[in-house]
């Protein structure tokens, strides 16, 4: 049986990584299409799991190690209005909680892994679904914005504006130990990511109307805040500061025929808990054992129940950690009624041993125990 020809388009860290897993396959050519490169930088970061790192690293032969940056300790800071309560503290000895990467970097060497593996790579937009006809599989990861999908999907999405607006960038910084750490601001949830001895990233998600009202002093209001969750005095510099909306949508519906959707086309979720792109190469790997095992028996992807059993295998994971992510940002938004009992929910939350534990398994496995 000749090779069967796999189509994905898209080259945010989505289609990349795809096409990379995927190119490892025997019987498999993958074909990347993309629009034409532009001198943008993508200056954020992503966080994955231990579990997914191992991932990566099974599937990329020339691992820059030094790119991904590996924490130990975890900690999560409610505040109220006279401290912030240190209420769950995530460590390991022998092994690491997540890693942190500069998503430039990454993909720069997932473009070095395409081209090492003979991927072909063509630069041109895609403005209708027929132009791929002659694929065995095509896979979509265009992001969630695109008009492509209104052909496609029939089913409505489950949607959500958070009306919220993360503000993310990188900080300088001279300490001598620095956590990754989760602060539930009365604002919003600001997450402080290292990833390098002397640099941080942050994402910041507030109210729109607050960062409308702000926005000629961003910087200086996040240099602020961050000094101030810091206890600190030091002299930071902040760079690279962006901004996006936050939403929730999940698709019901993550193929038709032989296309399928994947990354923030198949699940946008809020940045609270950075399980986003940690749901993706789940996504991803899923999919690598369905073909493998389609392509293995000889039998074509394109006439197979290849799509339907990704569709099955993983939506349940993915619309119970979206939702589980939305409930926990509901939970610690501010509410002047309920945030006395929250107050004594996370004071009692600290020394639960058996909800560390499982907090560490979630987030490093996901719900495939």
């Amino acid at each position: 049986m000749s090779n069967q020809r796999v189509c994905i388009v898209g080259d945010g860290l989505s289609g990349l990584m795809t096409a990379v897993v995927l190119s490892k396959l025997s019987g498999i050519e993958v074909n990347l299409i993309a629009k034409k490169a532009t001198k943008t930088f993508d200056k954020r970061t992503t966080a994955i799991s231990d579990t997914n790192f191992k991932f990566i690293n099974q599937n990329i032969t020339s691992l820059g190690r030094k790119l991904f940056w590996p924490s130990k300790k975890i900690e999560l800071f409610y505040q109220t209005s006279k401290e912030n309560i240190n209420f769950l503290n995530l460590d390991e000895v022998n092994s690491n909680l997540m890693y942190v990467f500069e998503n430039d970097k990454v993909k720069s060497l997932l473009l070095k892994e395409i081209s090492k593996n003979k991927i072909k790579l063509t630069r041109k937009d895609v403005k209708n679904l027929a132009e791929l006809k002659n694929y065995d599989l095509v896979i979509l990861c265009i992001g969630g914005q695109s008009k492509i999908y209104n052909n496609l999907i029939k089913k409505r999405s489950i949607k959500k504006d958070y009306k919220e607006i993360a503000i993310t960038g990188y900080v300088r910084h001279n300490y001598k130990t620095l956590n990754t750490s989760q602060f539930f601001l009365k604002e919003g949830p600001l997450a402080i990511l290292p990833f390098s001895k002397n640099y941080f990233s942050f994402v910041w998600s507030v109210k729109k109307y607050f960062f409308e009202n702000n926005s000629k002093k961003i910087t200086t209001l996040v240099k602020n805040k961050i000094l101030e969750i810091l206890e600190s005095k030091q002299n930071i510099k902040i760079s690279n500061i962006q901004s996006y909306p936050i939403s929730l949508r999940l698709r019901r519906q993550y193929h038709q025929k032989n296309i399928l959707i994947l990354g923030e086309g198949l699940h946008t979720i809020h940045p609270v808990a950075g399980q986003g792109f940690n749901l993706v190469l789940r996504d991803i790997k899923k999919l690598k054992e369905i073909i493998k095992y389609y392509v293995d028996l000889g039998i074509s992807i394109k006439n197979s129940y290849a799509l339907n059993d990704f569709y099955n295998s993983r939506k349940p994971e993915n619309t119970i950690m979206s939702l589980g992510v939305d409930a926990t940002h509901s939970f610690f938004k501010q509410n002047k009624y309920l945030d006395p009992f929250k107050e004594i929910i996370v004071k009692n939350i600290k020394n639960n041993e058996t909800l560390k534990k499982f907090s560490k398994i979630i987030s490093n496995r996901g719900l495939s125990l």
